[in-house]
Parts: C-alpha cells; structure tokens; sequence
C-alpha cells in the first residue's frame, strides 16, 4: 500500500515537472510571439513618425526648392494672382521688372537691354538665368497680409517680392564694355564669399525683344548669341591650366625646389614637338620662373615626370569630371589618364589636348586659391524682399569644398604673383592695388589660333576680387585678357 502511495506521489511530481515544463516552453512561445508582434509594431510606428518628420521638413524646408524647379508647371498658375516682381543688382538698379499697362497688360522690361542678358536671363519662350532660379520667389507675394485681403477682395494682382541679386552693375558694365564686341566671357567672384558680381557673355541679345527674334537666335549657329559662354562655354584652358600641373607636381614631389630646365624654344619627345609662344627661348629656369614665364617646354617636361593618372587624379579634385556647385552650367572635360600616349600627357600638362573647361570653373579653381585651398559656394541671389523693401529671406554664404590644402594654395598664390611681378602679366604690376593670376593662350585649330586667358584675384594678402577673362580668338593672355581684367579691377577700386 505505501508503496503504491510513494509511486502515485513520484507521478504526481513527474506530472506536475511535465507541466511546469510544457507551462514554460508555452510562456518562451509567447514571449517570442509577443516580441515578433512588437517588433512589427515598432517599425510600423517609425515608418509612421518618420513620415510625419518629413512632411513637416518637407513642408518647411525643401518644398520651395520643389515649387521652384523650372520643370514644375504649377510656377505658371502664381502668375494669375502675382505681378511678377523685380529684380535689382547689389546697388539698387532695375535689371528686370514688369510694367503693367492700364488696361491690365503685363510686359517685362530689362532696363539694360543686352548687359546683364545671360546672367538675368529672360521670361518669355521659357525661362533662363535669374528669371528661372528665383522663379518662384518672383512670383510669391509677401506683402501685407491686409494689403493681400484688400487685393483679392477688389480682384486684383499683388506685387512679387524682389530679388535683390549680388552682382554690382558698375563691374557689370565696366566688364561688358571692356570686351567690347570680342567674343568671350568675363566672371567676377568675391573671394571670401563666393559672391557672384560681375558674369558677362559675348556675343548676346536684347531680351526685351527676344519673342520677335526668337527664330533668329534659336538658328544662329555662328554666334551662338543664346549661350552663356561664361558658365556653359567649352574651351581649352591653355596654360591657365599649368595651376593644376603644378599643384599636381607639388603633390607628388613635396615641394617646387630643385626642378631645373633649359628652355631652347621647344622641346621634342619622339616624334612630337611643343614650342613656347612663338618659339620664345627662356633659357635655365625653376619652377618659379618657368610658371611666371608660362614656359610650355618646362611643362610639358613636368607632365612627363607626372603621368597620366596623377595628373587626372588632382584635376579630378579640382572639379574636372564632377558637378559644380551651381544652377546652370556645362561640365568641364577631362580625358587624360595612365593610358594616355607622352603627346596626350605633354598636351594636356600645358592646357592642350582634349581638355575642356568653363570661365566660371576657372574663376572657381582661382577662387579657392585665393581662399586659403576652400572654395566658397558661388550665388547670385543675396535676399529676397517684399515690394516694400522689407526682408524675407537672405542668402547666407557658406562652404562648399576644400580643393587643396592652406600650404598649397599658399604656394600657388606665390607663384601667381610672380606672374604678375615679373611674368607674363605684368601689365597689372605697380597699380594701387596687388594681384596674382595667371594668362593662357588656348590654341583651338591647326593655324595656331589662340583663345586669350587670364584668371586671377586682388589684393594678395587679404584677397577681395576674383576674376577668369577668356577673349575668343583674342592671341596671348596678355595682349586681351589682362587688359579686360586690369579695367574691372580699376573700377572696383576707383570708387
């Protein structure tokens, strides 16, 4: 009997341990299941919060960009209940406003005819320049919120806030009549900033009469009059592009001493020869006195000792091959690399070959030179205000790249002073105020035809003015570049 009881109690033990065990792998299920569930619950909940976050950011900040895309056709609608608003250079002139008619009829009338026709741009048969950047704001109204009520009331238009742009219409005019009817480009920067004050293209058009000849230019491929040579223009750099090489030898070598060079005239590698400009002999040089004499033979030596890839690799972190930090613009080639032929690499070290660069990304490299190697974001707009002058938004200038370090720009900056000192620019020595650049004659056809180049910044130590000059056809950097720079730079400081 008892042992009947003993084996009932030992069952009732393994029964009950049975059960705590099933009770436990039960409840492990559970906290599994639960753990899946909540989980699940989490990530829809994130997803959720995260869609509110960002159409609050959205809403708040990126839909503007949105609105104001050139390809957003809901723009078109603003303009039923908005007067299209103005748009006034850095020193209060007029550069683009509508007139309104009494009975009602609205034209847009650029005061300045063809001066700031690129960078302003136009509002008929599309939109382009200033008038497709600021869009939107131009046909926003910020006006006083009883003065909208009363408008909308008596069914009328509000006045579009005003764009008030960076460019200062003295450079403007002093840079467009100093190159005069050559074909070119002329772009002036503010070092610090990245303030865009000047952007001239020649040749151009008259955008108050646009519509009536807008056949004429849309087919005129001799003058191509519709481009902005000044940030879509193609053109060999010449020897512009020498900042690069030697950025790129500094890079690779670890300093300028040492490089020595007998120049003759020409230098022949195989059966490829380089001459200097018109064959001139500049004897035994450095790296100094061959970059301040724009020596072609001692640079296509140098590129020699580079190579392809290495010469690639720096044009590549000089913006060659990538996007530009702005709006509109045609991006640079670049197409030498370790497999490239000594002809290629000694053509392209001098800024020959293949290589194809913008005004506006020149004056951006120079720029950063002139800026301790960081290269500023360039603008156009410096703030928007309501049709009674009062601020709505302002352009905060900020970063965009360190292109190379503080020693290297430093170095370049040196080497382009002597440019100037003694150089091939020294028309610019000796004024009332210092300059550093760089000339470039770009060969673009087998009779040795030359672009005319000159980059460059004033006033050394604390640099202000940044500027690229290219004149179509103009011969040596010094013979049309350098004067054209010379005149804005004495504009700038004449006042």
């Amino acid at each position: 009997m008892k042992k009947l009881r003993d084996s009932e109690k030992k069952r009732q033990r393994e029964l009950e341990k049975e059960y705590r065990r099933k009770e436990k792998e039960i409840t492990k299920k559970k906290k599994k299941r639960n753990r899946e569930y909540a989980f699940v619950s989490y990530f829809f909940a994130a997803v959720f919060f995260s869609m509110i976050a960002y159409l609050i950011y959205f809403n708040s900040v990126k839909s503007d960009d949105f609105i104001n895309s050139p390809y957003n056709t809901r723009q078109d609608t603003f303009s039923d209940r908005v007067v299209r608003g103005k748009i006034l250079s850095a020193d209060g002139q007029v550069l683009a406003q509508t007139n309104v008619a009494e009975d009602g009829t609205e034209e847009r009338y650029y005061p300045f005819s063809n001066m700031f026709a690129h960078v302003i741009g136009y509002d008929t048969n599309g939109k382009s320049g200033l008038e497709s950047e600021a869009n939107f704001s131009l046909l926003s109204s910020h006006a006083f919120f009883l003065d909208q009520m009363k408008n909308q009331f008596l069914n009328q238009k509000n006045m579009g806030d005003t764009v008030v742009s960076t460019l200062d219409s003295r450079l403007q005019q002093t840079a467009y009549n100093a190159l005069g009817d050559r074909r070119g480009a002329v772009v002036v920067l503010e070092a610090s900033t990245g303030k865009i004050l000047a952007e001239v293209s020649r040749p151009d058009f008259d955008p108050n009469t646009l519509s009536q000849n807008w056949d004429i230019l849309v087919n005129d491929e001799n003058d191509s009059s519709l481009l902005n040579r000044a940030t879509n223009g193609a053109y060999p750099p010449g020897s512009t592009f020498k900042i690069v090489t030697a950025l790129d030898y500094f890079r690779s070598k670890g300093t300028f001493e040492g490089y020595s060079y007998m120049c003759q005239g020409s230098i022949t590698v195989g059966d490829h020869t380089i001459q200097c400009y018109h064959g001139h002999v500049h004897g035994q040089e450095d790296f100094y006195s061959a970059f301040a004499n724009s020596c072609n033979c001692a640079f296509a030596d140098i590129g020699i000792s580079l190579g392809g890839s290495s010469i690639r690799n720096t044009a590549e972190d000089l913006l060659f091959n990538k996007a530009l930090p702005l709006n509109s613009y045609r991006k640079s080639s670049f197409t030498l690399d370790g497999k490239s032929g000594t002809s290629t690499v000694m053509q392209t070290a001098i800024g020959q070959g293949e290589t194809l660069v913008s005004p506006m990304h020149m004056a951006l490299i120079t720029a950063a030179v002139a800026n301790n190697g960081m290269l500023m974001k360039p603008y156009l707009i410096d703030r928007i205000e309501n049709d009674s002058g009062d601020l709505v938004k302002r352009t905060q200038s900020s970063t965009y790249k360190r292109l190379m370090s503080s020693n290297e720009a430093n170095l370049l900056g040196k080497m382009m002073r002597q440019v100037v000192t003694s150089g091939t620019a020294s028309a610019l020595n000796g004024r009332s105020y210092t300059v550093a650049g760089k000339t470039g004659s770009a060969e673009f056809n087998e009779q040795g035809d030359s672009h005319s180049w000159f980059v460059g910044y004033t006033n050394v130590d604390n640099p202000e003015l940044v500027i690229a000059v290219i004149v179509e056809n103009g011969g040596a950097g010094s013979e049309a570049a350098v004067p054209i720079a010379g005149q804005v730079f004495d504009a700038y400081y004449a006042s």
